[in-house]
């Protein structure tokens, strides 16, 4: 934990086992242990201790067969420790390397694929600031207990992580979900009522609707016919959506096909992109 003069900034065990783990995956013919118990806990062959702030790192790893390992082992205490104090700004004082056995030649082809794929699993966290990191680890943190708590129901679990990953990937192109955001921040005692950190009129509105909305839910107050009568007209709205994206994109389908056969190409490349999606543009914009 760091203090500054706006607060404390808190930096998750998970957060920085990741750290490690990747940091020791950087270095040349080294695999980490990993066992069943690690896989739950995502722990990717690394333990930790925190000693008065202090960081012990304990990592479990393999080495390819005619390596140094006493070389091998520095490298890996050398770049966990810069890495992880780099990014955390915390102090470790101690990085244990175990060796736990030997790879060989025959095996590397599906070590390095399986490293690969690990690599391209994590999160790459290069370039966010302490607090930003800290806030990833307690937001993944949160999901994965959601599905490891509740496996027994079917799938709810699964599809609430779906839900929220439906929302935070339209965040950006509808502006109404911050607004209902900070709703929630606020009616769950997080956030101060009256502090608008978006379009502030806008959010307001919203927020007095969600208000009004939650209570009428809460209170039963509308009648079932009323709430079907709405509920339809919403399910129409859906389907008038879904049947205009799927004309947009038969249309730019249909465009896509005469721009390539106006230019003289047979698909789209990395040469040929440019110029293509240029006579795309061209051909959509006479429609209207």
């Amino acid at each position: 934990m760091e203090n500054n003069n706006l607060g404390q900034v808190k930096i998750s065990n998970e957060v920085i086992v990741t750290i490690a783990g990747l940091a020791a995956l950087e270095v040349e013919n080294v695999e980490t242990i990993t066992t069943i118990t690690d896989k739950l806990l995502k722990n990717n062959g690394v333990k930790i201790q925190i000693d008065e702030e202090q960081i012990i790192l304990d990592i479990y790893v393999n080495i390819e067969f005619g390596e140094s390992i006493p070389d091998t082992a520095f490298k890996i205490q050398e770049n966990v420790k810069n890495t992880v104090e780099t990014m955390t700004g915390l102090e470790v004082s101690i990085v244990n390397v175990h060796v736990q056995g030997i790879t060989f030649y025959k095996e590397k082809a599906e070590k390095e694929e399986a490293k690969a794929q690990k690599k391209e699993e994590a999160i790459d966290l290069a370039g966010l600031k302490k607090d930003e990191i800290m806030l990833i680890g307690e937001i993944s943190q949160m999901l994965k207990n959601i599905l490891i708590e509740n496996k027994g129901r079917e799938g709810e679990a699964y599809t609430t992580v779906e839900y929220v990953h439906h929302f935070i990937e339209n965040l950006n192109t509808t502006k109404e979900l911050k607004y209902i955001l900070g709703y929630f921040s606020k009616n769950f005692g997080y956030t101060d009522p009256n502090k608008f950190a978006f379009d502030e009129n806008n959010q307001y509105i919203l927020e007095s609707i969600m208000y009004s909305a939650m209570t009428l839910y809460s209170n039963g107050g509308a009648s079932r016919t009323k709430l079907t009568e709405s509920h339809r007209r919403w399910e129409a709205m859906l389907n008038s959506k879904k049947e205009e994206k799927l004309t947009r994109t038969q249309e730019l389908n249909t465009a896509k096909i005469r721009a390539l056969r106006e230019l003289g190409y047979d698909e789209i490349d990395k040469n040929n992109a440019s110029e293509v999606l240029d006579k795309i543009a061209e051909i959509m914009a006479q429609k209207f």
